[in-house]
């Protein structure tokens, strides 16, 4: 089984799928998100450039949780300009009224903020970036998305250069996402990859995400279980257990509930539930 690197379709480079996004199905219902392609020069360091916008009726709320990626994200909203390190546990956004962010998602360790931390992106890429993204998050107020990101895109360019390690922290990633190592990789699969030792990767990794090589393969095969559980909830989980790399159901159910909160059947329940709700709302 693969990872997130299917396209949308016409925007080359532009994953297509909703890896971390808890119940998908219930989200398309109260926001909509967009992504925006990466250019050629910037593509070692940032995945792709979202947008995100909501507009609920008075007195009602949605809470979005999102079951985090090892990297930071830069996210320009009314509230400021900011990047985000990676939560220690899930991640929870509740909204409320109308309202729309702009943000990059950057490649794992392309730039280091403490774990549950979030500064103001003027601490990690100097003067200016600030108003970058008040200018950024305005364009895309007014409807002009492209030039939004554009904004983003040259700030990234100027600001946020690649180091020796970067490629390292990259390559490791990918082999875990990809499927190219098969879905029972382990810790020294990675550290092959790398072309260094187990504790060599584990004080890279620690040192640029703040997480370990272990952590990086658990997460991707929680995203890649709920991701195919979102699709399809009636599959079978013992399938869907060995396919994203456990040995067994019960080893799966560990680290999803560890993840998430939730069993994999209960997420399952949880999915074909939104689902329902969704084709009701699309049908009528």
């Amino acid at each position: 089984m693969r990872h997130e690197r299917g396209s949308v379709p016409g925007v080359p480079g532009v994953p297509s799928t909703t890896y971390g996004v808890v119940d998908p199905a219930a989200a398309r219902r109260a926001f909509a998100l967009e992504r925006f392609p990466v250019p050629a020069d910037l593509a070692d360091r940032v995945d792709w450039f979202w947008i995100v916008r909501w507009d609920l009726p008075a007195g009602e709320s949605f809470t979005q949780t999102v079951i985090p990626h090892p990297c930071v994200n830069l996210v320009a909203e009314p509230s400021g300009f900011a990047a985000y390190g990676i939560p220690e546990g899930l991640f929870d956004r509740t909204l409320v009224g109308a309202g729309i962010a702009v943000a990059a998602k950057l490649r794992p360790g392309a730039l280091s903020v403490p774990r549950g931390t979030s500064v103001p992106s003027s601490g990690v890429l100097g003067a200016g970036a600030d108003e970058a993204g008040e200018r950024a998050l305005a364009l895309a107020e007014r409807g002009d998305d492209e030039a939004a990101v554009r904004v983003l895109i040259d700030l990234l360019r100027e600001r946020l250069a690649p180091d020796q390690h970067l490629a390292q922290v990259s390559r490791v990633l990918d082999a875990a996402t990809s499927g190219e190592l098969g879905p029972h990789a382990r810790v020294a699969d990675l550290a092959r990859v790398a072309g260094t030792s187990t504790r060599s990767l584990q004080r890279l990794l620690g040192e640029r995400l703040g997480v370990g090589p272990k952590w990086v393969l658990q997460r991707h095969r929680v995203h890649l279980a709920a991701e195919l559980l979102a699709q399809d909830p009636g599959r079978d989980l013992s399938a869907l257990a060995v396919g994203v790399g456990y040995y067994d159901q019960a080893h799966l159910a560990v680290d999803f509930v560890s993840v998430t909160g939730h069993t994999p059947g209960a997420y399952a329940r949880r999915c074909a539930e939104s689902r329902a709700r969704l084709l009701e709302l699309v049908s009528s």
